[in-house]
């Protein structure tokens, strides 16, 4: 009888032990998931609720290109936001970067990568924002296409897709800033939109004069659609001067 009830009592642990571990591997994977763009959204409530002001640096610092970058702690940031009530936002790289003021993101470029070969761009996402080879450069007359994936793995949406992850959030004249060999290009948001995965025309497109292309995936996670953001200088790309 005694032996039984020991079986029985293993049995029971055994089951429960299994159980609990289940649900914390669960729970770590639904913070890697969902952890850096439920950061971002819950950074970007917070500013919004106290009209936390976003400014770029007037002077920057140039900085030697990296061939690395380490992403920041989303939430030591999100700590520090909270005794903020204006946000200045210093380039990662004035060699090539993106900053959106509005989502508070800054990440770095990665030049020439091929949207076409997945284990080049999936390297490229894991240390920033990637350029799409055969598009313009800032200060080149034509289109510049920058994307950030979430890739075909809802599990990676934190790891390649947060750095755009709020980039739905932008409208029509909110600015966005490409710095690059030092010198920084404003441009403003004119229209967004979100299309099939197959409607490379957007990708391909030809412009006379400058333009840029944000692209994300769209819902966050998915590759069932693409969220696209359109944006044209504010002012002649010749008038940019150097950053300070």
């Amino acid at each position: 009888m005694a032996k039984k009830i020991d079986y029985e009592y293993l049995t029971l642990l055994a089951t429960r032990t299994f159980g609990n571990a289940l649900i914390l591997v669960s729970l770590l994977i639904i913070g890697k998931t969902f952890g850096p763009a439920l950061s971002q959204e819950l950074q970007f409530g917070y500013k919004q609720l106290r009209g936390v002001k976003t400014v770029v640096a007037s002077q920057v610092a140039h900085p030697a290109p990296t061939s690395t970058l380490q992403r920041p702690n989303a939430f030591a940031s999100a700590l520090q936001s909270l005794q903020q009530t204006q946000e200045v936002i210093t380039p990662v790289d004035t060699q090539f970067s993106v900053v959106i003021p509005k989502i508070s993101a800054n990440s770095r470029v990665v030049k020439n990568v091929d949207a076409a070969q997945y284990d080049e761009y999936i390297a490229a996402l894991k240390v920033g924002v990637a350029h799409a080879r055969g598009t313009a450069l800032p200060g080149d007359r034509g289109h510049m296409y920058l994307f950030a994936h979430s890739t075909d793995n809802f599990f990676n949406v934190g790891a390649y897709n947060a750095v755009f992850y709020l980039l739905y959030k932008l409208e029509k004249d909110d600015d966005i800033y490409i710095f690059y060999n030092g010198k920084k290009f404003a441009y403003r948001v004119t229209e967004t939109r979100i299309i099939n995965p197959d409607e490379l025309q957007y990708l391909t497109r030809d412009a006379s004069e400058p333009f840029l292309t944000l692209q994300t995936c769209w819902p966050p996670g998915t590759t069932l659609k693409r969220l696209l953001v359109f944006a044209s200088p504010l002012r002649s790309l010749d008038e940019e001067g150097p950053t300070k």
